[in-house]
């Protein structure tokens, strides 16, 4: 890759993998309802400009069902669901388990009587990584909140659902559009619990949060994330996403003082090993080609979408 792909690689592996950190400090003062709610609406405000200006709204108006659809079980949904959660679970934690997203999205692909081959190899991926969920969390130090850990995967669920609707349905609406509209959508989803929860005093840390969280981690990482795709192809530019649990355990661990434990230790590298060989190419497949017309699917963590294979950011 050229110096500059490499530098919107390191910066995917930074932007997308940095998200629950600053979930985890929001949460500290902050309802889920109205993180949410902050990070859904300047999202879209950050990006509203460049779909205007391009005319990508428009296409919008006749695919409301499908982008109501997707914008529910994708965006509103979920990262309320991973929030909620974080207020309970370390966000190492978080991060790892999201990244069961690719193999989630093998399962659906199959029920959903998808296309794509499923080979033996594939299957001892989707085994070695369910084995690598259950490590993270059996062998967690300590009490594990089992209905946050249900919310997170709950939350992997619709990353790897969210796919399938853009590919059915928004296949030929520009990228940048299909995220504004699921997040403003989002938005006015939670604007009255926001309100209802409001809080009277937020610190600099976690309004600093928030902030970040929405304009880096949603507005400027999607930017980001098209200028890769246009760089260095698709297929290179979902590779970060292996990356991005590493990115969230660091993280943790150095700056928030979470602990290590043996079920990161063990866990992380079979969920890594499994979501590689669920999502590999069968021989022959072409290496580049997009199902969804350059669309990408906005994960909350972040997921994008190459031949209806979700990954996790």
């Amino acid at each position: 890759m050229s110096r500059r792909g490499w530098a919107l690689f390191a910066t995917m592996c930074v932007v997308w993998g940095v998200p629950y950190l600053f979930i985890r400090v929001a949460v500290r003062e902050l309802s889920p309802a109205t993180l949410v709610f902050v990070r859904t609406s300047l999202g879209a405000l950050v990006l509203l400009p460049f779909a205007v200006r391009r005319g990508w709204l428009r296409p919008l108006v006749d695919r409301w069902r499908p982008l109501v659809l997707y914008s529910v079980i994708e965006v509103a949904v979920p990262w309320w669901l991973l929030t909620r959660a974080e207020q309970h679970l370390s966000s190492a934690l978080a991060g790892l388990l999201i990244a069961a997203v690719p193999l989630i999205a093998l399962v659906l692909g199959r029920l959903l009587g998808g296309a794509e081959p499923v080979d033996r190899l594939r299957l001892l991926g989707l085994g070695v990584g369910l084995a690598g969920v259950v490590a993270l969390v059996g062998l967690q130090v300590g009490h594990v909140d089992l209905w946050a850990v249900g919310a997170v995967l709950l939350t992997a669920v619709g990353y790897a659902a969210g796919p399938f609707v853009l590919s059915r349905g928004l296949s030929d609406v520009p990228g940048v559009s299909v995220v504004v509209g699921s997040l403003a959508l989002s938005a006015v989803v939670w604007a009255v619990p926001a309100a209802l929860s409001w809080p009277h005093h937020v610190g600099w840390k976690v309004a600093s949060s928030a902030v970040a969280l929405a304009v880096v981690c949603t507005a400027i990482a999607f930017l980001v994330f098209f200028a890769l795709i246009a760089e260095v192809g698709p297929s290179r530019a979902t590779v970060f996403t292996y990356v991005n649990p590493a990115v969230a355990i660091l993280l943790g661990v150095a700056l928030l003082g979470e602990r290590f434990t043996l079920g990161m230790a063990v866990g992380f590298p079979l969920v890594l090993v499994g979501s590689v060989l669920a999502t590999r190419r069968p021989p022959g497949q072409a290496d580049d080609t997009v199902a969804v017309a350059g669309t990408v699917a906005p994960l909350g963590g972040e997921a994008v979408v190459v031949d209806e294979t979700a990954v996790s950011g």
